[in-house]
């Protein structure tokens, strides 16, 4: 049987090892993402076995949706300025909480292809993305650039790419911090 095009090896790898390290620990996981659009929770879902430590996720993109589902107020969204660290372990904090997992994985990123209509700030440049992965011991933060940015015409596969790149980087701090190799 020939390799599936879904996940993208680099996306199916890293959730191979993220559900891997999940089953050798006992432990579930759930997911809030906004930039990667389903594609964490759709990776883990791939795999044979995923009922046994995948608790559900939740696509957070647009405020209503974090109005309606991660338990954001009129507050949250009027004072809302870009994914950052501190705004995606919120979700991850939230939708761990609803679901009792042992972990959740969140992100929210700029995809692209274009600088976002909300400003240029570091937060608003395609490539960006902020992660946190909630825990028993607290919730892990980090930011990245993916360096996947627009190049000029004919650059459509932009958003795409750091789309995946989004996911491969939270299953990777997944991973890290079931590992014990994360720093609060």
């Amino acid at each position: 049987m020939p390799d599936s095009p879904f996940p993208p090896p680099a996306l199916r790898q890293a959730a191979q090892q993220a559900a891997k390290l999940l089953r050798d620990h006992g432990a579930t996981v759930s997911v809030a993402e906004t930039a990667a659009g389903g594609l964490i929770s759709a990776a883990l879902l791939s795999l044979p076995g995923a009922s046994k430590f995948y608790k559900g996720g939740v696509t957070l993109y647009t405020l209503e949706s974090r109005l309606a589902y991660a338990g954001w107020t009129d507050k949250d969204t009027s004072t809302y300025n870009g994914p950052t660290p501190t705004v995606v372990a919120g979700l991850a904090e939230h939708v761990r909480a609803q679901l009792g997992s042992t972990y959740t994985v969140a992100e929210s990123g700029t995809a692209g292809p274009a600088v976002s209509s909300s400003g240029a700030t570091r937060n608003r440049q395609p490539g960006y993305v902020a992660l946190a992965v909630s825990a028993d011991a607290g919730t892990y933060k980090r930011d990245a650039e993916t360096g996947v940015v627009a190049t000029g015409e004919g650059s459509t596969t932009v958003r795409e790419e750091n789309m995946v790149a989004f996911a491969v980087l939270a299953l990777t701090f997944l991973s890290e911090v079931i590992e014990g190799k994360a720093k609060l």
